[in-house]
């Protein structure tokens, strides 16, 4: 048994050298999953680091805790206006797609490898659905922008399809364990579990945009560890009511997104880094559980059932669920490529474990494989996929600044950063005071050339430079329309 210290100086050095390492990589283009992984197998006990390490319980809890932020801060980061427009397709990829590729791989694990069907199914239900974390830890790490409604419908069918794959991983669990089946029984626990959760979510996230605005806390910390209990409360009440709980934080966090609340860019920054904290100590933890040997002892086996998912399962899932949807051919495919297994079937994985299932490390095994294939069959070839296709739009570098506005609650200023284009004769060469739309408005930087500075009226705007708009929330739209931003 490790002491304190040395328990805690492991941990900080496993994150510490996950993060550097990321960062050395990122240009590479690998994973960041596929990273934090590699480094808990490498700490683990079949590794130079020989960290024994075998609790599929304590490695359920820590994925759960850790999913429970992770999802909080994707509703954080998904607009409403934005995802409502692909609402339905999401809602039917989210379910029915995560129903087909479950048959599918069941169907095919059982005839293929004459895997008990009960067994093969679960094994489908545990891989079934695709992971936030991974798909937007690519997107947003390698800076890809998507042309059309694809970014919003990756967006809410990742953060929105864990609930399926939990409800069907634990109702074939019992499947496997009791024998018995009642399609009216797990249709009725279906309804209940995705209701709550959906109501849970709407009203605890409204319930909490309440408080933060209303409460008048004299330390601004407080917002911030307010709004991270709430998560917690919220994950934990929904469950103990036999509701999806993972269902209910996301959606919370979609329904804060839409309101303004006080500390709001605040709470969200402290969102981003606690989601990516749990993101790396999940993945080492799974890492650490693994065993490496027994990966390559099932390799032919693992290898065929993850190619079968990755360009059948998935694809004919996603076809199945957008065919009646607005989807041209290109997307369907780049759609159906992009579904990236992460956290979550490992640690729905460890369920199977826990109950007593003989074929439980057997399932475990496979799915730790999938994931890792799927890591650098679909994520590292992302970028030339979106470009194959012709599905990419130019990047725009994200504008960061010295300056920060803290909006509060009934603001009517908003502080916006806009980019001078070339070509616009209204706007670019000429002095701050010449452009009749910025009246009103305080342009308090300008970066030029990697360098901030403070202008005056007369400051001349030269193509390419970000300014940072202090503006009247009714006139943020115009300026955001006539910078064309």
């Amino acid at each position: 048994m490790f002491s304190l210290e040395i328990l805690l100086l492991i941990i900080s050095s496993l994150i510490i050298a996950s993060l550097v390492i990321a960062r050395l990589s990122n240009n590479l283009g690998v994973p960041i999953l596929l990273l934090f992984l590699g480094v808990g197998m490498l700490a683990g006990s079949e590794g130079p680091g020989g960290i024994y390490f075998d609790d599929a319980q304590l490695s359920q809890s820590i994925g759960i805790i850790c999913l429970i932020f992770i999802l909080f801060s994707a509703g954080l980061d998904t607009k409403w206006k934005h995802v409502k427009p692909v609402l339905w397709p999401s809602v039917v990829l989210a379910t029915f797609g995560v129903l087909v590729t479950t048959l599918l791989i069941g169907i095919f694990v059982h005839y293929v490898f004459s895997v008990d069907l009960k067994v093969s199914l679960l094994l489908g239900a545990v891989v079934s659905s695709t992971d936030a974390a991974a798909v937007f830890s690519i997107i947003g790490a390698r800076n890809i922008k998507l042309r059309g409604r694809i970014t919003p419908l990756l967006e809410l069918e990742s953060g929105s399809n864990d609930p399926m794959a939990v409800f069907l991983t634990f109702s074939l669990i019992e499947v496997v364990l009791t024998d018995e089946l009642s399609v009216s029984k797990l249709l009725l626990h279906f309804v209940m579990e995705m209701g709550i959760g959906l109501l849970t979510g709407i009203l605890f996230g409204k319930l909490m945009i309440w408080l933060i605005n209303k409460i008048k806390f004299t330390i601004d910390g407080f917002y911030t560890v307010i709004t991270l209990a709430f998560a917690l409360l919220i994950y934990s009440f929904t469950s103990y009511l036999h509701g999806s709980g993972f269902l209910a934080v996301y959606i919370a966090g979609l329904v804060v997104n839409s309101y303004e609340i006080v500390h709001k860019k605040t709470i969200f920054r402290f969102f981003e880094g606690v989601a990516w904290l749990a993101q790396i100590c999940m993945f080492l933890t799974l890492g650490l559980l693994v065993f490496p040997s027994q990966l390559v002892a099932g390799l032919q086996t693992e290898l065929i059932i993850a190619i079968f998912l990755i360009f059948i399962a998935r694809p004919v899932g996603v076809f199945l669920s957008l065919v009646f949807f607005k989807y041209s051919k290109r997307e369907i495919i780049f759609i159906s490529l992009v579904g990236l297994r992460g956290a979550v079937p490992i640690i729905l994985a460890t369920f199977p474990m826990l109950s007593g299932i003989k074929e439980a490390n057997w399932i475990f095994n496979v799915v730790f494989f999938i994931v890792l294939t799927s890591a650098v069959i679909q994520g590292w070839p992302l970028p030339m996929l979106a470009k194959f296709l012709r599905l990419d739009s130019p990047s725009v570098a994200k504008i960061n600044s010295p300056i920060e506005f803290s909006e509060y609650q009934n603001s009517n200023m908003k502080l916006i950063n806009l980019s001078v284009p070339e070509n616009r004769s209204e706007i670019a060469n000429r002095s701050i005071v010449q452009i009749p739309h910025l009246k009103g408005s305080l342009i308090v930087t300008v970066l030029r050339n990697g360098k901030y500075f403070v202008p005056s009226g007369g400051t001349i705007l030269e193509p390419g430079d970000k300014i940072q708009v202090l503006a009247e929330n009714k006139n943020v739209d115009e300026l955001v329309a006539f910078f064309g931003a």
